[in-house]
C-alpha cells in the first residue's frame, strides 16, 4: 500500500488535506453562523469551545478564517502539483507553519482556558499537522522523485 502512496504527487496530498481543511471549517462556520452549536457524536467539547469568546474574532467565526486559509493552500497545492513551480511548495509550507503556530495557540485556549477539546478543531489541526509535514518533506526532498510519482 505504501507504494501506491509514493505513486501520488504530493501535491494531490496536499490538496485532500486542504479539502478536509475547507470541509470542517464550513462546517464549523455554517453552524456558528446559524447560531447553532457544532455536533460531537458521543465527545463532549465542541458546545464549549463553540460558546467561547474564543470562538469569534470580532464579528466573524474563527472558523470562517480556516475556510479563507484553507483555500488558499488548495490553490498553492494544485498550483505546484500542476505546474512544479516550487515557490508554491514554499507558499504552502510557510503558510501551514503559520497556520500550526495559530493552531498551537487555539489548542492552548482549549485545553487550559476553556478547559474542553472540540474534536472538529483537532481534525482541522490534524490536517495542517500532516500538511506542514508533507510540504516539508517534499521541499527538502527537492526534485528527487521517483520517476512514476505523477509528475
Amino acid at each position: 500500500m505504501f507504494a501506491r502512496l509514493t505513486r501520488i504527487h504530493p501535491g494531490l496530498i496536499l490538496a485532500a488535506l486542504a479539502i478536509i481543511g475547507v470541509a470542517v471549517s464550513s462546517y464549523l462556520s455554517i453552524v456558528e453562523l446559524a447560531g447553532a452549536v457544532p455536533v460531537c457524536g458521543p465527545l463532549q467539547g465542541c458546545e464549549e469551545v463553540a460558546g467561547s469568546e474564543y470562538a469569534w474574532i470580532g464579528p466573524i467565526p474563527v472558523a470562517v478564517s480556516g475556510i479563507l486559509f484553507s483555500i488558499v493552500l488548495l490553490v498553492a497545492a494544485l498550483g505546484w502539483w500542476k505546474s512544479g513551480d516550487r515557490r508554491l511548495l514554499a507558499t504552502y509550507y510557510l503558510l501551514s507553519l503559520i497556520g500550526l503556530i495559530f493552531e498551537g495557540y487555539l489548542v492552548y485556549l482549549q485545553v487550559f482556558v476553556i478547559e474542553a477539546i472540540c474534536i472538529w478543531c483537532v481534525v482541522y489541526g490534524i490536517s495542517l499537522g500532516l500538511g506542514f509535514v508533507i510540504a516539508l518533506g517534499a521541499w527538502l526532498r527537492g526534485n528527487r522523485v521517483p520517476a512514476d510519482a505523477g509528475w
